[in-house]
């Protein structure tokens, strides 16, 4: 098993290694008070209404076991297998490097920060343009994160508490142990989805003894007060979250997203190896050339199209072998990963009921296979294609065309 993940800040490690002890805590006095003490001593053995005490007890039981489950599920993938993205050599060198200066001792100081490799072989380049689509820069590269050294994949951030960058990023939760990303939102949705109906079960369990004990002239039980009130503050809490997760999971965003909820996206899109040269959009070619650095510091044989310069010739052989991108840009508010409300569930939750109720396999988006993108682009592709005069077809096609021009072998 690997390693857990832990937080650069020691605050966030002593909230993550309390907080399950307060929830332990927490389920377990609530179990107590439903179960033994109102279903069990009150409502069947002082009330004998039996089957009201039964019905209740099996719900409460299934959805704890379901609750747990899922709490536990995340705060193991959490814990885990949080959607890292791999570090570069260079950043694998220096946390090294942090190790033995931390043994030793000595201050470690905030690295400076660093520009975009300007490499055109840079490690991990390949893995963006051989792909059909991908975010990019304003110059037709990958995005660059500066602290990991390294591309920074599709809709993956930096976060600050574990200092590495995360595919899909939600949010940071101590409840769960860490940052609820790609590999965890099912499941942190599912906990507290169910956490939120057993708070139900607890309210209203509560609630119905009230009720009677007020009938009979009762004075009022404190354990079952204490008991109304817990579940009536986790219900609120838990219920929020759900409203949330499902507007995201509808949506295909995350909480990155809506911080930046204004933002636009810069798409680098393949285009046709017999498209016509225009004005209309910049191209970049890959694989890229060796730079020839402008006054401004600026690369100026990235961009052909509305050109900033020109490549150094090639041979027709690897002329056939490049791929050119148009960079695209949509426009505020635009979401290009909206694949419509039915289509972005299944990307999250999976492909089946089994997938929707039980906390066993992580989300479809995970898989990051595909040659068209990291993730599955929706209808925003095909009007930015529409908007910019690129001719949407099949890429099955072409990309026959390019590896037999490029020399692959006939099957």
């Amino acid at each position: 098993m690997p390693r857990p993940v832990i937080s650069n800040r020691a605050e966030t490690r002593w909230t993550v290694r309390i907080i399950p002890f307060f929830i332990a805590a927490a389920f377990g006095f609530a179990t107590f008070v439903v179960v033994p003490h109102l279903c069990v001593n009150y409502l069947y053995r002082q009330e004998h209404k039996t089957g009201t005490a039964i019905a209740l007890i099996v719900l409460y039981l299934v959805f704890l076991v379901l609750t747990l489950a899922a709490y536990l599920r995340t705060f193991i993938t959490v814990s885990f297998s949080p959607g890292l993205v791999p570090l570069s050599p260079e950043r694998q060198a220096l946390e090294k490097e942090r190790k033995r200066n931390r043994h030793r001792g000595r201050d470690i100081e905030t690295e400076p920060w660093v520009p975009p490799d300007p490499n055109p072989d840079s490690p991990g380049l390949e893995a963006f343009y051989s792909k059909d689509v991908f975010v990019c820069e304003l110059d037709g590269r990958p995005k660059w994160c500066s602290d990991c050294r390294s591309w920074k994949p599709d809709r993956a951030h930096h976060s600050s508490e574990m200092d590495r960058c995360i595919r899909k990023m939600d949010h940071l939760c101590p409840w769960v142990g860490g940052v609820v990303s790609e590999t965890s939102f099912n499941f942190f949705a599912q906990f507290t989805f169910y956490c939120g109906i057993l708070c139900i079960i607890c309210i209203a369990t509560a609630a119905y003894s009230l009720q009677l004990q007020k009938d009979e002239g009762r004075s009022l039980d404190g354990r079952i007060i204490a008991g109304l009130a817990i579940g009536c503050l986790f219900a609120l809490f838990t219920g929020a979250m759900t409203v949330t997760s499902a507007r995201f999971i509808f949506t295909n965003i995350t909480n990155i997203d809506m911080l930046r909820k204004s933002q636009t996206f810069r798409l680098a899109v393949r285009l046709p190896h017999d498209s016509l040269p225009t004005q209309r959009y910049r191209t970049i070619t890959y694989p890229l050339s060796a730079p020839a650095w402008g006054q401004s510091g600026v690369a100026m044989n990235h961009f052909h199209g509305s050109s900033m310069g020109t490549m150094s010739p090639t041979s027709p052989r690897d002329d056939q072998a490049t791929r050119t991108f148009a960079i695209l840009e949509t426009e505020p508010g635009e979401n290009p990963w909206d694949l419509g409300w039915w289509r972005n569930w299944r990307s999250v939750m999976g492909n089946s009921v089994i997938e929707w109720l039980l906390p066993i396999w992580h989300s479809p988006c995970c898989n990051h296979d595909s040659m068209e993108s990291d993730y599955e682009l929706g209808p925003v592709l095909v009007d930015l294609k529409q908007r910019y005069g690129i001719p949407h077809e099949g890429s099955s096609g072409s990309d026959e065309i390019e590896m037999r021009s490029a020399g692959a072998p006939r099957h």
